[in-house]
């Protein structure tokens, strides 16, 4: 059963979020938080449930190709449930990379590609013009039809965080990708309670603007989703 306590924000009657931390390539956490979270609905059944995922699916861990592969052919849920999967930086990344840009591949390599390479069985240090290729199409077409953000009743969902003082059909995707300061530290209000990942943390953050749920599964730590439901926050995690 999981322990709710109170959220800073509000959904409608009906309608249940699970919002799921940065995976970076844990595939068999993800399958495993995926379980959890259709026990969750088999026990609590919902009118409306929403998943999002909130954001670098690849790099740093063992399987980036297994968890697209799973994103790409929808979690094993109930068919009521929505799924919206969001843009990270390292998707952000990894696309331009495969695009040619040179500096990008540098980054790339650097911040993780490497296993996210391995893991189609591609060679990091052959020619770089091959990585692409060795990517199916249809995982590249699902990168770039990744959202930057999603919108439920009082949150918004981003991977990173939001520019204070910004309004936020005005945000830059840029911060949206990648920002920390000045997101992690102000507290002001923000126009909505701000669900993000993208800066690790041991524990879920629950704060009045904002909740963080990148909870390091690929340093060690669990994989995370936050259970959002009328006036109510909770955590599966794996």
């Amino acid at each position: 059963m999981i322990e709710l306590s109170p959220a800073p924000a509000t959904l409608p009657p009906g309608r249940r979020v699970y919002a799921v931390g940065d995976v970076h390539g844990c595939a068999d956490q993800l399958a495993a938080l995926h379980a959890a979270i259709a026990a969750d609905l088999a026990a609590r059944p919902v009118a409306a449930p929403l998943l999002v995922h909130i954001g670098d699916y690849v790099d740093r861990g063992p399987d980036s190709a297994g968890v697209l592969a799973r994103l790409l052919a929808g979690p094993a849920l109930p068919a009521c449930v929505e799924v919206v999967n969001l843009m990270g930086n390292h998707e952000r990344t990894m696309l331009d990379a495969l695009a040619g840009e040179r500096a990008a591949g540098t980054d790339w390599l650097f911040q993780g590609g490497r296993p996210t390479l391995e893991s189609y069985g591609i060679d990091p240090d052959g020619p770089r013009e091959a990585w692409a290729e060795g990517i199916p199409a249809a995982h590249r077409t699902f990168l770039h039809a990744l959202a930057l953000s999603r919108a439920e009743g009082g949150y918004l969902f981003v991977h990173a965080g939001i520019r204070p003082g910004v309004p936020l059909d005005a945000q830059a995707p840029e911060d949206l990708l990648r920002i920390r300061q000045p997101f992690l530290y102000t507290e002001q209000d923000l126009g909505a309670v701000i669900v993000h990942g993208h800066t690790p943390v041991k524990a879920p953050v629950v704060r009045a603007n904002r909740i963080a749920i990148d909870t390091g599964a690929v340093f060690g730590g669990k994989l995370t989703a936050a259970v959002l439901e009328g006036t109510t926050v909770g955590f599966l995690a794996v």
